[in-house]
């Protein structure tokens, strides 16, 4: 039976307080009644049946644990309210109460809420080719893990044979090739799964030409397998880290997201390092190609890519530079002298890669960082402490559900906590719920990064981190833009996500990532602007003196910020969340926090009406990803509600005082969460709503207990 273990360490683990947040999953064959484990088959077995309908896990497992580790306070009887029946503060105060009956009996003892953020289908590829690679796959993943890797990549199949990109997506070359190569890794056959699931990947793969179409990670991917080859690959050139940091084509000038990731990939492409030629690997080369391996022509496969991986097309800027490095740099580097820089430069990626490593505990900034360090570790020396260290921190990133073992892309406990937080407060019923509040309190505490990088870390492309709190936990070490100094420094008055912005905005023409947009350079986003101006407000009444003229000034330049990025329909574009929704709620919530309300701001009478314009018959609002994908609001399919979304637009009309001109809107969208909660004081799990680099898409489970929470109880505020 598998067990979440909270803020336990373990060989070749290091921590700066104690393992404070972390999570991971073990399995225990000795744990488990018979009834427990019956259940948990039941769990399985239903999300099976049911996963091309209802395609998200609900986080069953943990849920299960937890409310049997914890006191469970008696939950009072569902609440019932008539489509015309007047919604009373009884009612209200009753939902909540059991909502957080609920919430409260899944927190972990340190204080955070242990929950999945997941729902892409490409790091649990990664981790099984790296480990296959390196020869530890069966002691990284053991034969449970590898069960419940299975499990979980067979019930995230569409119906089409391929994967996507996500597990709401269309398929995609990208995601469908490593996914069934992840499958092959593992043991399966050419004809295993359900319906022969494994035949009908393949066929998905052929009949779109093949993986000599992949993206261009894929590509990468695929290479160092042994599954592509190098020549096939655009130019990584890790030299780039020699060129003058003023230059604007300086790596550390890019997206943290990208700049880390591209770090150790141009290492290993300097390197042109490939992994073991196996029997496996060769019957890659003939399942995934139209034509035989040694008929491809590696140089047009540079420029193929399949359309479904294709959201972000290569510019001709892009084809112009890769032919040029590929076609002119290239043959030079390989020659003497010129060699002797190339592997100059290497060492110069690896010392970087080794100072990241050790400064996020090896933990990384992401999944997809994490996995190409790990190999580029094992390539430098297959015995380094460092990829010891790395290992021991896979579990970190591993999350068990009733769909099986998915790969996070990261973890969330200090985000999801800050949340609960609010979202409890904002009931207004903290005499009842204080212990709650004090572990979170002290888990928060706890949290915060206490230090700056080591050493010299601008030279290594790092910013301040001292004072603020990362996504996660403390360990990782990397800010989110809590930081004061990083907003000051924003030239128009926005607030980034970790660093300022370095590099112009162009540069994303140099995108090489077909599915992904925005993702090169960092820019300011109107949900950070609104997150940092709110604390900033919070901050100056508690000091009213410390640095006053700085902080007015920023708020003041925030605030317009917002207002300048509002869109013409009175809506903002959400980056981290699913979309329009998602950034109106953040756009409304800086405006107020700045003094704005209905009757003064017109920005904040606009964003009511594109919320009104776009709620459901049924009361409530839903909107799909593609609004993101698009760039245009839609809707869900069949016009559906989704929960969370529509305590998103409830809590922006709440707080932008719609209440007070009609609270008719507001009602129905109440008593749409009123008549949503389960028996048991939970809300259902519905479609995705987390959101990066506006095609890719992650499922935040912590979500669907906070945001309802959250809205009735500002609406109980208003009562």
């Amino acid at each position: 039976m598998w067990n979440l273990k909270i803020g336990e360490g373990g060989p070749w683990l290091t921590s700066a307080n104690n393992h404070v947040g972390r999570q991971h999953w073990e399995f225990d064959p000795e744990a488990g009644t018979p009834e427990e484990l019956a259940q948990l088959d039941k769990l399985r077995q239903d999300f099976n049946k049911n996963r091309f309908r209802v395609k998200q896990s609900s986080d069953l497992f943990m849920i299960m644990q937890l409310r049997k580790e914890n006191s469970c306070q008696e939950i009072p009887p569902p609440v019932k309210v008539e489509e015309n029946e007047k919604i009373t503060e009884e009612a209200v105060t009753t939902t909540l109460r059991r909502a957080l009956g609920f919430f409260t009996s899944i927190q972990a003892n340190d204080g955070h809420w242990p929950f999945e953020c997941a729902g892409l289908l490409f790091p649990i590829p990664a981790l099984v080719i790296v480990s296959y690679i390196t020869g530890a796959l069966n002691a990284v993943l053991g034969p449970e893990y590898q069960k419940e890797i299975i499990r979980y990549i067979y019930n995230h199949q569409n119906e089409d044979g391929g994967w996507g990109l996500h597990i709401e997506g269309d398929s995609t070359m990208f995601c469908s090739a490593l996914n069934y190569i992840a499958l092959r890794l593992l043991g399966e056959g050419l004809d295993d799964g359900e319906d022969k699931a494994m035949a009908s990947g393949r066929k998905w793969i052929l009949d779109h030409g093949g993986v000599v179409g992949i993206a261009t990670w894929g590509k990468f991917w695929l290479t160092v397998l042994g599954v592509y080859e190098w020549s096939g690959c655009n130019p990584m050139p890790p030299e780039l880290w020699f060129i003058p940091r003023f230059f604007y084509l300086h790596p550390g000038k890019m997206l943290p997201f990208c700049r880390l990731l591209y770090m150790p990939m141009s290492y290993l492409y300097g390197k042109r390092f490939v992994g073991p030629t196996t029997n496996l690997v060769k019957s890659l080369r003939q399942e995934l190609y139209i034509k035989p391996y040694h008929e491809i022509d590696w140089n047009q496969a540079r420029y193929t890519v399949a359309k479904e991986d294709q959201y972000y097309p290569p510019s001709w800027e892009q084809d112009m530079l890769w032919g040029f490095l590929h076609n002119f740099v290239e043959p030079i580097f390989k020659r003497w002298p010129f060699s002797m820089l190339r592997d100059k430069a290497v060492q110069v990626a690896i010392k970087k890669i080794n100072y990241e490593d050790k400064n996020s505990r090896y933990l990384c900034i992401a999944s997809g960082e994490k996995f190409v360090s790990m190999l580029a570790c094992w390539v430098e020396n297959p015995n380094s402490e460092a990829f010891k260290y790395h290992i021991a921190r896979i579990p970190d990133y591993l999350w068990v559900a009733e769909d099986g073992m998915k790969h996070q892309a990261n973890s969330s406990q200090t985000w999801d906590a800050v949340l609960a937080v609010q979202a409890i407060l904002s009931c207004n019923l903290s005499e009842e719920y204080g212990e709650t509040l004090r572990k979170a309190h002290e888990f928060l505490k706890a949290s915060q990064v206490r230090e700056n990088p080591p050493d010299n870390f601008s030279a290594m492309d790092r910013h301040i981190s001292k004072g603020s709190w990362t996504f996660s936990v403390q360990d990782q070490g990397w800010p989110v833009s809590d930081c004061t100094a990083e907003g000051l420094k924003s030239s128009n008055g926005g607030f980034p996500a970790w660093e300022p912005q370095r590099a112009f905005r162009w540069l994303e023409k140099l995108n090489p990532t077909e599915f992904f947009e925005d993702c090169i350079v960092e820019r300011e986003y109107a949900e950070c602007t609104s997150s940092v101006i709110q604390s900033l407000i919070l901050f100056r009444k508690l000091y009213p003196e410390h640095r006053r003229n700085e902080i007015d000034n920023c708020i003041t330049r925030g605030m317009n910020y917002i207002e300048d990025t509002q869109n013409p329909d009175g809506s903002w574009y959400g980056r981290w969340g699913i979309c329009y929704i998602y950034g109106t709620w953040f756009g409304v919530e800086g405006l107020v926090a700045c003094g704005k309300n209905y009757k003064n701001s017109p920005s904040l009478r606009k964003a009511c009406d594109f919320l009104l314009s776009k709620q459901l018959p049924n009361g409530g609002w839903g909107e799909s990803h593609l609004s993101s994908r698009n760039k245009v609001y839609t809707n869900l399919e069949g016009n559906r509600a989704n929960l969370v979304q529509t305590s998103w637009a409830l809590l922006a009309l709440i707080g932008a005082g719609q209440a007070e001109i009609d609270p008719t809107p507001i009602q129905r969208g109440i008593r749409m969460l009123i008549k949503s909660q389960m028996e048991d004081g939970d809300f259902p799990q519905q479609e995705l709503t987390g959101l990066f680099f506006k095609n890719s898409i992650l499922q935040y489970s912590s979500y669907r207990h906070i945001f309802p929470i959250w809205a009735l109880g500002e609406y109980r505020g208003c009562l």
